[in-house]
């Protein structure tokens, strides 16, 4: 089962790196695709789980989990207006090239996301 996109243009369908995370959360219930900062975000229970676009992926994370996270191949930290955001990271398109790969940042951001509650904290 292929999600809805919201997204118009080249975004759609299956085809590259947001179409392999499209397909990736197909089997999650609730997915809501919405353009974000010229990608395509993934929300998963009404919150931001992670996002794509050709040159890789942004994951939400456990923040205990990143320095650790960031020792992974093409993994680095997400900043944003000069500020790194410590529940969040980047992880390059070259570091995705198998659907293993892909897995394992997918099924980390899912973990963490069934850890919030409705506000978006820990429970």
């Amino acid at each position: 089962m292929t999600l809805p996109s919201t997204i118009p243009g080249p975004m759609t369908g299956t085809a590259g790196l947001p179409g392999r995370v499209r397909d990736a959360l197909s089997g999650v219930k609730g997915v809501q695709e919405k353009q974000m900062f010229g990608s395509a975000g993934f929300m998963v229970r009404g919150k931001l789980c992670m996002s794509a676009r050709e040159t890789g992926i942004m994951c939400r994370i456990d923040p205990a989990l990143r320095e650790d996270l960031l020792a992974r191949k093409g993994c680095r930290p997400m900043t944003m207006g000069g500020r790194e955001y410590r529940g969040y990271v980047r992880v390059d398109a070259a570091a995705l090239k198998t659907e293993k790969d892909l897995r394992f940042w997918v099924d980390l951001a899912l973990d963490y996301n069934a850890s919030l509650n409705e506000t978006g904290r820990r429970r």
